[in-house]
């Protein structure tokens, strides 16, 4: 069974962008390439491309929270480089290490504002907090997160939002495709 029968386009697209990227090549062109189904490649989605070790450790995430790009699969090539390459968190990805990871594409609803946190779910809602021109997100149901105020916190911490008086909270959902 091939990676495309077992794995949403998404993903392989995802998988194999890094592979000829780490390799030296030139990543896919577009989705097309990894599936004939247009529709599936010409919207505007913002996305995350996540990457994690085989025992679970994250070793690479990067996305928008705003299409970016013409197309969705633009998006995903662009965040998949991003991810195992210049997440400032970790050193950039070496090719051997490749076997030993697994790749996640969460494809995001557009952000809505809220009121306030009573309006959040962590299993079901990604967050947006903004204080000034500062912003930070965090994807819904991720491991660890378990509560609103947890979700917050870390949202705000990853923009250099250390008050959380004032903020402004945005909302969004993601439709996540994992490697298999």
């Amino acid at each position: 069974m091939t990676d495309i029968e077992k794995n949403h386009p998404y993903v392989v697209l995802a998988r194999r962008t890094v592979e000829r990227y780490l390799g030296g090549g030139i990543p896919p062109a577009g989705g097309l390439e990894i599936d004939p189904r247009a529709e599936l490649w010409n919207i505007r989605r913002a996305c995350f491309v996540s990457i994690k070790t085989t025992s679970g450790d994250l070793r690479g995430c990067i996305g928008t929270i705003l299409p970016a790009r013409p197309s969705l699969d633009v998006e995903i090539i662009e965040n998949a480089v991003s991810s195992s390459t210049r997440d400032p968190r970790f050193p950039p990805m070496k090719k051997a290490e490749l076997d030993n990871v697994v790749f996640s594409v969460d494809v995001l609803s557009e952000p809505e504002k809220i009121p306030d946190k009573s309006m959040l779910d962590v299993k079901k809602w990604g967050v947006i907090v903004s204080n000034g021109t500062r912003r930070g997100v965090l994807l819904p149901d991720l491991e660890g997160v378990d509560t609103v105020d947890g979700q917050i916190e870390i949202a705000s911490r990853k923009a250099g939002i250390y008050d959380t008086n004032g903020i402004t909270l945005e909302r969004f959902s993601v439709r996540r495709y994992p490697e298999k």
